[in-house]
């Protein structure tokens, strides 16, 4: 008797043994007539392999960022000595002379006056009165050239020309104007205002977008324009 019960306790040691350190799942059942606790199914739980497993991929890992740094690296210095291979020395010469130096810039170190009225701020190349006279002969032809704007009716892009050639016009024939005799200076800038007065009543059309009053002035100002290049020889 003593030893069949010796027997049941080593029996029942053991298989809490075997239960322990496992995961359970089960429910209650009935044995013997009795409600008792019925043992749990046991899922192994594998933690070597899943260790073994991280550790190989992170190895694999480590190896590959170790190749991507090696290729980086061969392929970086060949870049750099692909470039100073290249390399060039770059000449700097010295810095330009006053006003400019080239041509057409020698004013381009002046200060503006802005005080000064608008038509008197064109800062143009000054030239000598021959050559002064040719330039004009260009605006005048450019002047003439809007014609072609008033018909398609472009209004602001005539406006721009005309002030902007003007203005080259008006500092040219200053310039011719200043070089002529007392009698011929006097002739010339009563024909040269009168000139620039159509030339105001044109752009005042072209403001108003009247194409009636701009054909009208655009005829006056060719005219004025004729009798002003006359006298430039």
């Amino acid at each position: 008797m003593a030893q069949a019960v010796a027997s049941m306790a080593g029996l029942r040691g053991s298989s809490q043994g075997v239960l322990e350190g496992s995961l359970q799942i089960g429910g209650p059942a009935r044995l013997g007539g009795g409600r008792v606790a019925a043992p749990r199914q046991v899922l192994p739980v594998v933690r070597a392999s899943a260790e073994a497993e991280t550790s190989a991929a992170a190895a694999q890992t480590g190896r590959r960022a170790a190749m991507g740094l090696v290729a980086a690296g061969l392929a970086g210095g060949s870049f750099v000595k692909a470039v100073l291979a290249e390399a060039r020395a770059i000449k700097i010469g010295p810095p330009p002379p006053p006003s400019g130096g080239l041509p057409g810039t020698k004013n381009s170190d002046e200060a503006r006056d802005f005080e000064l009225p608008l038509k008197n701020r064109f800062y143009l190349q000054p030239l000598p009165p021959a050559e002064a006279a040719l330039r004009a002969k260009e605006s005048a032809k450019e002047i003439l050239n809007v014609k072609v704007l008033i018909d398609k009716k472009a209004w602001p892009y005539v406006q721009n020309d005309l002030r902007l050639r003007a203005g080259y016009l008006r500092y040219d024939l200053n310039t011719v104007i200043a070089a002529k005799s007392k009698e011929e200076k006097k002739a010339l800038s009563a024909l040269t205002d009168a000139l620039f007065s159509k030339i105001d009543d044109l752009d005042h059309a072209a403001k108003v977008k009247s194409s009636q009053q701009a054909e009208k002035y655009y005829a006056e100002t060719k005219s004025a324009l004729d009798d002003v290049l006359s006298k430039l020889g």
